[in-house]
């Protein structure tokens, strides 16, 4: 089995690198920009001349919602007009397109948590440009599976779980809202949910939620953190019904994962649970 990672130096492809480890029957190309930059339908089409792959896992994307507001052309460049592009050549090519994509794709007003069949309303930038890659992958490919994810962290890049702990470290005061809920989803396991659909091979297509299990806001999840890593009565954390932001964020975007275990007969880990062995590990 031949797999195709874009996006390789962002914090999803190194998780699914580490991950790749435990799957030796599988042959990975992690792509890196420079090798395959998906605003690029050329370097899209030089990768693709040369392999063949039955999977491509797209971790490429635009993730800044809050530079986004400001920088609408290049968020779209990268989460819709390069998923179109690439979308167009797993589909010539006979390769499954596996997509990610966001909890961003609503605007949180249903209150409890969101199916797949529930309409989408993004609320900024980065839920429009990501909803609309996954309508181009909807319409191009035959073969295809979207994962949408909520709230992301790992050991790597800029993440809520990395400020919390740098800030926590330089004695620097915290302010963190209360106004959102959803659900804090390790890019680990979020990296084994993907891999677990290309083990089975299993050809029931579509779109799928994937995050931990239960809900929390963005204080609790900071609170979780350094209460964990016994950070907590050394940290200056404060919570805030309000904190200003450019970019619109649903206030309840927590997804329902049931199709997703019931598909592919996975478990999920609540959040809490995935984030202390998270740290487990790290520490």
């Amino acid at each position: 089995m031949n797999i195709l990672v874009t996006g390789a130096k962002g914090q999803l492809g190194k998780c699914i690198k580490d991950a790749a480890a435990n799957y030796p029957e599988f042959d990975f190309l992690f792509a890196t920009r420079e090798l395959l930059n998906i605003e690029s339908e050329k370097s899209i089409s030089n990768v693709f001349k040369n392999k063949r792959f039955d999977y491509c896992i797209n971790a490429a994307a635009y993730t800044n919602v809050e530079k986004a507001e400001s920088d609408e052309e290049n968020a779209f460049l990268t989460n819709t007009e390069g998923v179109k592009q690439l979308a167009k050549h797993c589909n010539k090519n006979n390769t499954t397109l596996i997509q990610i994509s966001t909890d961003y794709v609503f605007d949180g007003k249903k209150g409890i948590p969101y199916n797949e069949e529930d309409s989408t309303n993004p609320l900024n930038v980065y839920g429009a440009s990501k909803l609309k890659g996954e309508q181009y992958v909807q319409e191009i490919c035959q073969a295809y599976y979207i994962l949408r994810t909520s709230w992301l962290y790992s050991q790597y890049g800029h993440n809520f779980y990395n400020t919390v702990l740098r800030f926590a470290k330089e004695g620097k005061p915290l302010t963190v809202t209360t106004e959102q809920i959803g659900t804090p989803t390790n890019a680990n396991d979020l990296a084994e949910a993907i891999l677990t659909i290309i083990k089975i091979n299993s050809k029931n297509y579509g779109i799928y939620n994937f995050s931990n299990q239960g809900e929390a806001t963005w204080y609790d999840f900071a609170k979780e953190i350094l209460t964990q890593t016994n950070q907590l009565t050394k940290s200056n954390l404060a919570k805030t019904d309000y904190y200003r932001t450019f970019a619109v964020r649903p206030s309840y975007s927590v997804l329902d994962t049931r199709k997703y275990k019931n598909t592919f007969n996975k478990v999920v880990f609540d959040w809490k649970k995935s984030l202390k062995s998270f740290n487990i590990k790290q520490h």
